[in-house]
């Protein structure tokens, strides 16, 4: 796994602090390489960003941020709603880190230009 780390966190840009629906945040943009690990047998002549690699970008956004190893402890919510494909640029926005005693409770929506990509819910904890 940290070797697509890794990868994630060479394709993110422009990590800030900014407004998430409302309430303080981060946003990052990221755009991955059709030479991308991810990208690698998913699927054979139709890549496709997998979903595993939106819940990375997050959680490399929080590390980032923290400047803290964060661990995924569960995924409370996923949703997906569109494909994300080589070189096209994605943004993600994190909000309401949420404590609950050492964990918290990060959420994140990626889209593309306005369109809606994912949904997710994830309990973490700092390290």
């Amino acid at each position: 796994m940290s070797a697509i780390k890794r990868e994630i966190e060479k394709c993110m840009s422009g990590l800030e602090e900014g407004t998430v629906k409302e309430t303080p945040g981060l946003i990052a943009r990221f755009t991955f390489p059709e030479e991308f690990i991810g990208f690698q047998g998913h699927f054979p002549g139709n890549k496709i960003l997998p979903g595993v690699c939106q819940i990375q970008c997050a959680v490399t956004m929080l590390e980032k941020w923290k400047k803290r190893k964060v661990v995924l402890k569960e995924i409370v919510l996923a949703k997906f709603f569109a494909t994300v494909s080589p070189s096209e640029e994605i943004t993600c926005m994190c909000k309401g880190i949420d404590k609950t005693d050492a964990d918290f409770i990060l959420r994140a929506y990626f889209s593309k230009g306005n369109k809606k990509i994912s949904e997710l819910k994830l309990k973490v904890e700092f390290k």
